[in-house]
């Protein structure tokens, strides 16, 4: 009988035919790890991450997609030669396989497009090779007070759900060469700066057990009833109590002791861990947030050039400022992408509270230098209507007026000013001294006055802006040196 390409079946023994899943079935027994009763099983894991959907700090969790292999062996599954045999995916039901499951997984599905994304490889030494394509969503815990210049730290964590370290051990084939696909990935607002792997183990309350020796005198009742039944079966059996050894004697007659408990591994579980850091792209945020309140800051100091009085121009210009700094489309933009219930300040916020105060300051740099500028007004017009008063009096006191407009200069000799006034008189009228001691009282008392005023005034309000236009953006400079010195570099 000639089989396919002419080839005499007959001739072939049954040992030289590939082996079939029937036969490496025969007495298989899935619910049994390899190596029962006899060591861990060795599992040797890799993968590639084929794709990061998506990074939301909202929910703090990332999405990717991974290609998943292990590879472990099974003697039972040996075979003679030198091939490899595939299997169909749908066989996993036949074969044991690990309980590998990823611990911060939110929600994971594997995919089944056109059939489940399984691949199961026996080769003949028995070693078994496990693929899976699976897309999960992880939690990665971000710090956001450095945002949008933070480095967030993420990881994808490997463990058995029951296997524990007597039973299944983990390890990475060969180490940071197997995973692959992250020095190719490409994130919209990230960059894989750098990613290592590490083998660890989780503790959990599984490994917590008691022992039975002392579960029978939990209660003092039970030790005397344990106690009866011992000598009623020496009875019996016609032994003496003094036959049994004296540790029993003493065991069920001492009070109950407290169950102690047995510390072992099998609360210990294999763990694998996949670090990765996440480098947050700065340019997207440079163009649309920084670069505008700069522009904002700059913009408010032209009013630094324009005339105190023109008053709705300076006041337009710095109140727009404000609220276009205080409620920019760009701040909104960022708040939507963020976490609802902030409880920490972002770089970013410190960096719009600065724009934000520097903008408020060029306003009230105008208000001060408006107000000295009305002040210094107010004065000079007081002592012009003062001056031409008295002198509409006969310029009695208009020396002593002159005079006291200028108080570096010392009071005024009122002694000698007053001496030849006093000496004349004329028919009819007051007389001089009596006048000039009114006028040169109400001089003094706006000589005092002005004493007083004087020390919080300027004696030129226009070199208020000429100051400003150097320290506001000396101070702006300084501060930005300091801000990205601290968020870049600390």
């Amino acid at each position: 009988e000639l089989g396919f390409h002419g080839i005499d079946l007959e001739k072939w023994n049954t040992s030289q035919l590939q082996p079939t899943i029937q036969k490496l079935m025969k007495g298989y027994k899935c619910y049994l790890r390899p190596n029962f009763n006899e060591g861990p099983v060795e599992i040797g894991m890799s993968l590639d991450v084929a794709s990061i959907d998506a990074i939301s700090e909202i929910n703090m969790d990332y999405t990717a997609t991974i290609f998943l292999r292990q590879r472990w062996q099974d003697s039972r599954l040996i075979f003679p030669g030198n091939e490899s045999l595939t299997l169909d995916g749908r066989l996993v039901s036949l074969l044991w396989i690990p309980d590998t499951f990823i611990p911060d997984s939110k929600r994971s599905f594997l995919h089944d497009v056109t059939v489940d994304n399984r691949l199961i490889r026996i080769f003949s030494n028995g070693t078994v090779l496990y693929a899976l394509r699976i897309t999960a969503t992880i939690a990665c815990n971000m710090e956001l007070t450095k945002y949008p210049t933070d480095r967030q730290p993420c990881t994808l964590q490997l463990e058995s759900w029951g296997y524990n370290l007597q039973d299944v051990v983990f390890s990475w084939t060969p180490g940071n060469d197997s995973v692959k696909g992250l020095d190719t990935l490409r994130l919209a607002q990230y960059s894989v700066e750098s990613y290592y792997t590490s083998v660890s183990e989780a503790v959990y309350e599984t490994g917590t057990t008691q022992t039975f020796s002392s579960a029978v005198s939990h209660l003092k009742t039970s030790s005397f009833l344990l106690a009866s039944l011992i000598l009623f079966n020496a009875h019996i059996k016609g032994k003496a109590y003094q036959q049994f050894p004296p540790t029993w004697a003493g065991r069920v007659s001492r009070e109950p002791r407290p169950m102690p408990l047995v510390r072992s591994r099998a609360g210990h579980y294999p763990k694998l861990v996949l670090y990765f850091f996440l480098q947050r792209n700065i340019l997207f945020f440079i163009l649309e947030t920084y670069v505008p309140s700069i522009l904002l800051v700059v913009l408010s100091w032209v009013s630094f050039w324009i005339s105190q009085s023109s008053v709705p121009a300076r006041t337009c210009i710095g109140q727009s400022q404000t609220s276009a700094g205080g409620s920019g489309g760009s701040r909104e933009g960022l708040e939507t992408s963020l976490p609802n219930a902030n409880c920490f300040i972002k770089a970013i916020d410190v960096y719009l509270g600065i724009c934000l105060t520097f903008v408020f300051g060029a306003l009230l740099e105008y208000a001060c230098a408006h107000f000295y500028t009305m002040q210094h007004q107010t004065i000079v017009d007081v002592q012009r209507e003062l001056l031409k008063e008295f002198n509409e009096s006969n310029g009695n006191c208009s020396i002593q007026l002159i005079l006291s407009a200028t108080p570096d200069k010392g009071p005024p000799q009122d002694t000698q000013e007053e001496a030849p006034d006093q000496s004349v008189q004329s028919k009819g009228e007051q007389p001089m001294g009596k006048q000039t001691s009114n006028g040169c009282g109400l001089s003094s008392v706006k000589r005092a006055s002005r004493r007083a005023v004087s020390v919080m005034s300027v004696e030129n309000p226009h070199n208020i802006d000429r100051h400003a236009r150097t320290f506001f953006p000396v101070m702006f400079l300084l501060v930005n040196t300091f801000y990205w010195l601290y968020y870049l570099f600390i």
